[in-house]
C-alpha cells in the first residue's frame, strides 16, 4: 500500500490557537485538509460520531475522544463521568450498544490523590450504569504546570444491530428534525463554575447517557436516518455539519427550540448564543415525518426528555447544504463558528 501524501505541516500554514479544539470551522478544515489525507481516508467517506467496522458478519462502532474540561468537577458531573458518557453517547449515535471502553490518563504532578479517586470512582459508577466496563488503559505523569490536573482520552466499541444504518448520508428531504431536550446547560454550567459566576438559579450540566433513549427508538422500530449528540459547538454546529454532509437544506422553527430561562439569561449577560453552547445529554434525530410523533413520544418518556420537540424539517436537496432558521419576515442562516464560544468545556 502506498503511503498517503500529507499536506504541508501546520507550521507552514498558520498555528493552532486555544478554543479550536472542536466544533468550529477550523476543525472542519483540519479534518478535510490535513487529517483525512494523512490517514488515507477517502474524501467522500461520511463523517459521523464513530466509525463502522465489519467483523465476521457483525458491525462494530468504534469511537475515541479526549477530555480537557476545566474545572475538573462541576455542577452535575466531573471529567471522569464526562469521559464515559461522552464515549457511550458517540457509540449510541451510530445506533450501537456500547460494549467496552478504554481510558488513558495524563496526570499532572501534584494532583491530589483523593480527587483522582473521586473521579475514577465516578467513571466506574457511570460506566456500570451504562452497562459497560473500562477494560484497559494507560497512565502518564507530566511535570507540574503542564497538564491542568487531568486529561482523559477514551475509546469505545459497540455492536450495531442488524439493519441499522445511521449517518448524514441517510438524511432525506421530508425528514423531521427532533431535539431531545433543552440546550446550552452544560456549557453555561462549566462557565459559571470556572469563572465563579453567581446566577440566581444554579445551572447544572445536562450530562447524561443517551443510550437508553436510542435503544428505545431502535426497539420500537423507528426509522433513524441520522443521530448526533450536541457536544462542542452545540445544536447549530451539529445541524450545519449534518446538512453539509448530507447536501440538504434544513428549515428550523426557532420558537420550538427549548432553552431554559436561567441559560437564556446567562447567555444574554455573557453575549453567547445558546444554540452554539455545548450539551452533554442532548441529541438531534432525523426521522421520516410520518414517524416523528412516535419518536417524539419515546424521547419524552426518558429522563431529561420532557422538553423534546420537533424543531424543523429537511426541506430540499441542496448542493452544499445549509441551515435556515425561519424568523418573522425572513430567515437566519446558521454558519460554523471560526472557533468555540467557550473553550475547555469537554
Amino acid at each position: 500500500m502506498n503511503a498517503p501524501v500529507c499536506p504541508l505541516p501546520a507550521a507552514a500554514e498558520g498555528v493552532i490557537e486555544r478554543g479550536h479544539g472542536g466544533g468550529g470551522a477550523l476543525t472542519g478544515r483540519l479534518i478535510a485538509g490535513l487529517f483525512r489525507p494523512c490517514f488515507g481516508a477517502p474524501p467522500d467517506e461520511p463523517l459521523h460520531d464513530g466509525a463502522t467496522l465489519a467483523v465476521d458478519g457483525s458491525r462494530l462502532a468504534f469511537t475515541t475522544d479526549c477530555f480537557v474540561v476545566t474545572p475538573l468537577e462541576f455542577p452535575g458531573g466531573d471529567i471522569g463521568a464526562l469521559a464515559v458518557i461522552g464515549t457511550v453517547n458517540d457509540l449510541a449515535m451510530c445506533g450501537a450498544k456500547p460494549l467496552s471502553l478504554s481510558a488513558g490518563f495524563i496526570l499532572e504532578e501534584g494532583l491530589d490523590i483523593a480527587r483522582l479517586r473521586r473521579i475514577a470512582t465516578s467513571m466506574g459508577q457511570v460506566a456500570a450504569a451504562a452497562g459497560v466496563r473500562v477494560v484497559t488503559g494507560d497512565t502518564k505523569v507530566v511535570e507540574r504546570g503542564k497538564g491542568d490536573g487531568i486529561y482523559i482520552t477514551t475509546a469505545g466499541v459497540g455492536l450495531i444491530p442488524p439493519g441499522v444504518t445511521i449517518g448524514p448520508q441517510c438524511v432525506r428531504p421530508g425528514d423531521a428534525v427532533l431535539l431531545s431536550g433543552d440546550v446550552g446547560r452544560h456549557g453555561i454550567a462549566i462557565m459559571a463554575a470556572r469563572e465563579g459566576l453567581g446566577f440566581e438559579t444554579e445551572i447544572v450540566s445536562d450530562l447524561a447517557s443517551l443510550v437508553p433513549a436510542v435503544a428505545g427508538l431502535i426497539a420500537a422500530g423507528v426509522t433513524l436516518h441520522c443521530l448526533r449528540d450536541l457536544t462542542r459547538g452545540g445544536l447549530a454546529t451539529a445541524l450545519v455539519e449534518i446538512a453539509t454532509g448530507a447536501g440538504v437544506e434544513l428549515r428550523l422553527d426557532p420558537a420550538a427550540v427549548p432553552v431554559g430561562e436561567a441559560v437564556r439569561g446567562a447567555c444574554e449577560i455573557l453575549g453567547l448564543d445558546p444554540w452554539y453552547v455545548a450539551n452533554e445529554g442532548r441529541l438531534v434525530a432525523f426521522v421520516p415525518e410520518p414517524e416523528a410523533a412516535r419518536a417524539l413520544a419515546i424521547l419524552r418518556s426518558h429522563p431529561g426528555g420532557a422538553e423534546a420537540a420537533v424543531i424543523g424539517r429537511v426541506a430540499a436537496t441542496s448542493g452544499r447544504g445549509r441551515v435556515l432558521a425561519e424568523t418573522i419576515g425572513g430567515v437566519r442562516v446558521l454558519e460554523l463558528l471560526s472557533g468555540e464560544q467557550l473553550p475547555r468545556i469537554c
